[in-house]
């Protein structure tokens, strides 16, 4: 793979003031709602759903099985990046942000509508796992999405800070969620585990319909409308990508690898191990995810702007040897049972993991790719990692918790290999910022 980008100057129209505030708008409150959806579901296994629909075995199995329905969501992300992949290619970006918002709000919403498992039994959590797929299928081209639509509209210079506002509504959704648990936490117990969780999961609705009237607005990106004018959209965009655009497909899904795991370690393991290890109250874990996403999100907008400046890949590779590097000091701040240690733990988590590495790879992963299968490739490379990484990731934390009687060291050992793997291919990886994005050469074909 090459370490250089080809020195290509950008041809694109000068973009619309308009249009770039539009998909600005578009991306981050898109990404608002996934965010959301995840982290209230997330949240909802660390905290409830083992007795709601998996009550009739030990917490730690519990806990176990609510995790691996969280899993499942991730496992149909993929599925969801191949078959809206077909029509980010081909019909345009704006028809794909639509669609996966609706799906993944009424996912959202029919599982705040769901009976328990001492309504109707084993098929509760049945239900439970097939709304989780579905709102994962929705996810899988979303944020994708909106980072292609947004560095493709953006001009050239400011593609890193425009793109890293879809990372910084994924931290507006995860602090939405947190207040949301917050308080349906301040309902006394019984309120809570009967109608007070469902109130949680119907407020998307909300978020929904705002996404939705945004969107209907927005404009195609300049790269988009210039190979619909001349008539040049793929006809099979995910077979292309996977014939002639290997190289930055792999790369994609080696960087997003480790990246994701610490990620989804950070916003949803974390919180099962404050209450079941560390003994911390469950009303705390909410507060402290607050104060982590607000953080992460203003660190989402410094790191994609500090990626304008020296560069896409500097700035990426800098973060993720941090990463490797913070899996133990953290462990050892949340077992002091602090309550500064453990914030500044989860706060330092969400600005490297959750949003500020993630932030810069809002622009890197579109600019890796040429304009033909722009869309495929960035969905396909981070869904297919999220498989394998962040949707797993509370699953083996938990288990190797369970394994090692308690013991956080193989936790950390594992967050560390994984981040480990992204940061190999970091190395690897050429630099983009400022290419020419309409282009059909790949960053890598230098």
């Amino acid at each position: 793979m090459a370490n250089t980008a080809p020195a290509t100057a950008d041809r694109s129209t000068p973009a619309d003031p308009k249009a770039v505030r539009r998909a600005a708008w578009a991306g981050l409150i898109g990404t608002t709602l996934e965010q959301y959806d995840f982290v209230i579901y997330g949240t909802a296994s660390a905290l409830i759903f083992s007795k709601l629909f998996f009550p009739n075995i030990s917490p730690a199995a519990g806990i176990l099985a609510s995790f691996s329905a969280y899993a499942v969501g991730f496992a149909a992300r993929p599925i969801g990046g191949l078959f809206f992949s077909r029509f980010g290619d081909r019909l345009g970006r704006k028809w794909v942000l639509v669609a996966t918002l609706l799906l993944m709000g009424g996912s959202t919403l029919a599982i705040g509508l769901l009976p328990t498992y001492q309504q109707i039994g084993l098929t509760a959590p049945v239900l439970l796992v097939i709304c989780r797929f579905f709102q994962g299928m929705g996810a899988g081209a979303e944020q994708a999405g909106g980072a292609t639509l947004l560095t493709e509209t953006a001009r050239t210079g400011r593609r890193g800070r425009l793109a890293s506002l879809v990372m910084t509504g994924a931290a507006l959704g995860t602090a939405l969620g947190a207040v949301a648990w917050i308080l349906a936490q301040m309902l006394p117990e019984d309120a809570l585990m009967s109608w007070g969780w469902r109130l949680v999961f119907g407020s998307s609705l909300l978020v929904t319909v705002a996404a939705l009237v945004i969107r209907r607005k927005l404009n195609e990106s300049p790269v988009f409308q210039e190979l619909k004018d001349q008539h040049e959209e793929p006809k099979a965009p995910v077979r292309e990508t996977f014939r002639q655009g290997r190289k930055p497909l792999l790369l994609v899904f080696f960087m997003n690898l480790g990246m994701n795991a610490q990620s989804y370690t950070y916003q949803v393991f974390m919180a099962s191990y404050l209450v079941s290890t560390v003994g911390v109250d469950k009303a705390f874990v909410p507060k402290v995810l607050l104060i982590g996403s607000i953080c992460g999100g203003i660190a989402a907008i410094g790191f994609g702007a500090l990626s304008d400046v020296i560069g896409r890949k500097p700035t990426y590779t800098m973060i993720v040897a941090a990463l490797v590097l913070l899996p133990g000091p953290t462990f050892i701040a949340l077992n002091t049972g602090s309550p500064v240690a453990i914030t500044v733990a989860i706060v330092v988590g969400f600005i490297l993991a959750c949003q500020g590495a993630v932030g810069v790879q809002m622009s890197y992963f579109p600019e890796l790719f040429g304009n033909r299968y722009r869309y495929a490739g960035v969905t396909l490379g981070r869904e297919f990692s999220a498989v394998f990484s962040g949707g797993v990731a509370p699953l083996i934390c938990a288990a190797l918790l369970t394994a090692f009687s308690g013991s956080w060291i193989p936790v950390a050992g594992y967050m560390m290999v994984m981040m480990a793997i992204s940061l190999v291919a970091s190395l690897l990886a050429p630099e983009t910022k400022d290419r020419d994005l309409n282009v059909p050469e790949d960053a890598t074909a230098g």
